[in-house]
């Protein structure tokens, strides 16, 4: 039988306020992904990475991209793309690429990389793959994981991101501990499903991924997360994202932001290149599309609910946003 990696899922919940809007929108986005692989290396070792498509045709054939993780479970390492970022790492931390880019890895000691997938089963796998490669000196193990996203609502996040960095999520993070053993005790069974250690990490662990890389002290941000922490633009966003459906006003948000009506608009545009009204149109409109692609709630009904006054006003919003008045685009995303 061929095993085929976990969707994850069980999104770890976050009770800090100030990540309200990163956690809405991360909350439309349909995430599925694995743990695909488990690797020992022991010095001296390095390896180059598939790119992007590469990896998009191995893992997941049908999706637009890929955000790839690597969880240090022992030892210390570096990650370098293409471009020359660079994170050196030890056990205990992840790395996240967010747009799958070619990479290398590798030890303190010198060595000239190898194409992993050289290392590797050719597909399909029937075993959890798992790689032991190296010079027999200290030894490094890497769990990595990949998340797949189609929506275009996704964009904005990963565009906000450096291509490559880390994040420390502590001994006490459940979804690390239970990735690196899921994939310790998959190697040694054909099906982990009917071998019941079908131990699944988060759905939504970008969630928790960024909520640590915002948190951490100097975060390399631009778009829509840079906005997230700029103190007005912040501040508007949390009020937004707490509210949709208030009777909002450019010059009621201004005043909630603490700042003049221009200041905000300014301060919108130069972050988001438009303004804090047209985020607010367009966020209650992608609300919408979610409400009635997963609920059976009525158009009026959802109009109501994201803050339209009246069902008319809605549907011509709906369809200039997105090509189709609310019940047919209803159709087309159930089918």
């Amino acid at each position: 039988m061929t095993m085929m990696p976990h969707v994850l899922t069980d999104l770890p919940k976050s009770s800090d306020e100030e990540l309200r809007p990163l956690n809405d929108l991360l909350s439309l986005i349909r995430l599925s992904g694995a743990i695909f692989l488990r690797a020992e290396f022991t010095s001296p070792w390095a390896y180059q990475s598939p790119s992007g498509p590469e990896l998009i045709a191995a893992l997941s054939p049908q999706a637009k991209r890929l955000l790839l993780f690597h969880i240090i479970a022992e030892g210390d390492c570096w990650i370098r793309t293409e471009s020359g970022d660079e994170v050196a790492v030890a056990a205990g931390d992840v790395v996240v690429l967010p747009y799958a880019d070619k990479h290398f890895v590798g030890g303190a000691e010198p060595a000239s990389p190898v194409p992993v997938v050289s290392l590797l089963e050719p597909l399909p796998w029937t075993v959890f793959p798992a790689i032991h490669w190296g010079g027999g000196g200290k030894r490094t193990t890497i769990v990595c994981g990949y998340l797949r996203c189609d929506d275009p609502i996704f964009d904005p996040v990963v565009r906000a991101l450096p291509p490559l960095f880390s994040v420390r999520p502590g001994e006490a993070a459940p979804w690390v501990a239970a990735s690196i053993e899921y994939a310790r005790r998959a190697i040694t069974v054909s099906d982990a499903a009917e071998g019941g250690i079908g131990v699944r990490l988060p759905e939504l662990v970008l969630t928790e991924i960024l909520r640590l890389y915002l948190a951490s002290r100097e975060p390399r941000l631009s778009g829509w997360l840079a906005a997230l922490q700029d103190p007005t633009v912040g501040r508007a966003l949390k009020r937004i994202h707490a509210q949709p459906e208030r009777h909002w006003t450019a010059e009621l948000l201004a005043r909630e932001a603490a700042c003049s009506r221009s200041t905000l608009d300014e301060r919108f545009r130069r972050l988001l290149g438009r303004s804090a009204m047209r985020y607010l149109a367009d966020w209650r409109l992608r609300l919408a599309s979610a409400l009635l692609k997963d609920t059976p709630l009525g158009v009026a009904a959802v109009a109501y609910r994201v803050g339209y006054e009246s069902e008319e006003a809605f549907n011509r919003a709906f369809k200039r946003a997105m090509g189709a008045p609310p019940a047919q685009w209803r159709r087309t995303a159930t089918t």
